[in-house]
């Protein structure tokens, strides 16, 4: 699978969000267009799940996750 820069890019930040990975917000603020974070769940490299934020629950979150497919693609 050949992977684009900013595909990396993402995928290497989600590695570093550990258990609960990133909030599709917070992947956009850094940059990564709504497509890119598409691609990758797509692809099947990463998860998106949509989650009660904690603040009394109102709140939807929309959380990205590595999968081990996305970690197998950047380190081959």
């Amino acid at each position: 699978m050949s992977l684009t820069a900013e595909q990396r890019r993402a995928l290497a930040l989600l590695t570093s969000g550990g258990r609960d990975g990133m909030t599709q917000s917070s992947l956009t603020t850094l940059g990564f267009e709504a497509s890119v974070i598409a691609g990758l769940v797509n692809e099947g490299l990463a998860t998106q799940t949509l989650s009660r934020g904690r603040a009394g629950g109102n709140t939807k979150v929309v959380l990205i996750r590595i999968k081990a497919t996305g970690r197998r693609a950047i380190k081959g």
